[in-house]
């Protein structure tokens, strides 16, 4: 999954939301100097990941690209997913998404040194830009998927990838639907017993 899904399945502890939203800029156990909490919320975000890469719906998602995008077709697939969670953000919460989103950025710019140093670099870019809230727009996607392309030497054509989801939205959307409700459930249960531990 992509980034408003993993602050949102942090289910609103500040220390989870932390590790689950930067997880992917710490490598192996390089987390253990962080408090314990946010080192949780690493954990919870791997566990997420690798329920997401196994789930037959996300995989069904993926295959559905894979001809265009190869080894691409997961990572568009939880930027798609992102724009799904947002786009029909009231069902999953009763925060409207800019406060939402604002508090989150809010949280990230109070723990600005704890932060890893590609977290640093990106989140500028992730604020001016307001990638969270826009996710929520075809437009914002589309933008998202180009500055993808740009990072891969425009190896991945990431950037062909709004045609594929305008052309299939229905059924990726169905898609989401399904797997998200899944995905909530499975990350509630690791939540709480991550937290018991």
């Amino acid at each position: 999954m992509n980034f408003l899904a993993h602050i949102y399945l942090s289910f609103g502890d500040d220390e989870i939301t932390l590790g689950n939203f930067f997880a992917d800029h710490i490598r192996g156990n390089k987390y253990k100097h962080l408090p314990e909490k946010i080192q949780k919320g690493i954990l919870l975000h791997r566990e997420i990941d690798t329920f997401t890469d196994a789930h037959p719906t996300a995989r069904k998602s993926s295959k559905r690209l894979h001809k265009n995008y190869h080894h691409y077709s997961r990572v568009i697939v939880d930027i798609y997913y992102d724009h799904f969670l947002a786009k029909n953000w009231s069902s999953y919460s009763d925060v409207p998404l800019d406060t939402f989103v604002e508090k989150f950025y809010d949280l990230l710019e109070d723990n600005y040194d704890i932060l890893p140093m590609a977290t640093k670099r990106m989140m500028p870019y992730m604020i001016a830009d307001n990638w969270l809230l826009n996710y929520a727009n075809l437009a914002g996607i589309e933008r998202v998927l180009n500055g993808m392309n740009r990072r891969t030497k425009n190896k991945s054509r990431m950037n062909y990838a709004i045609l594929d989801l305008e052309e299939n939205y229905t059924e990726f959307e169905n898609e989401f639907t399904s797997f998200f409700e899944e995905l909530i459930t499975f990350s509630n249960q690791k939540f709480i017993s991550l937290c018991e531990d």
